[in-house]
């Protein structure tokens, strides 16, 4: 399962140092290291984002990935606040 940051953390300061830009294609994973390059597809509609870890989370149960409001818009509604996906490490 994903999810996408809200807006409250806009140019926050994310894990690696790097401000949080939810117009970039980040996302967070608990234990992929910082600059590891994921794609991440959304089961439903095979709709697929590259994005780069920055940062540390989701700390929610059953979700592997946060993703940027840029990213997660690409690959479904925000409006569906939280999706099924498959992640692979790009190599």
């Amino acid at each position: 399962m994903a999810s996408y940051y809200a807006v409250k953390f806009q140019l926050k300061k994310t894990a690696s140092g790097e401000l949080y830009d939810r117009a970039k294609k980040t996302a967070a994973h608990r234990k992929l290291p910082f600059g590891t390059i994921v794609k991440v597809t959304n089961t439903k509609n095979s709709k697929s984002v590259i994005v780069k870890i920055n940062d540390r989370g989701p700390f929610v149960k059953g979700r592997i990935v946060d993703l940027s409001g840029s990213a997660f818009g690409s690959i479904a509604s925000l409006d569906a606040g939280v999706i099924e996906v498959k992640i692979e490490v790009i190599k």
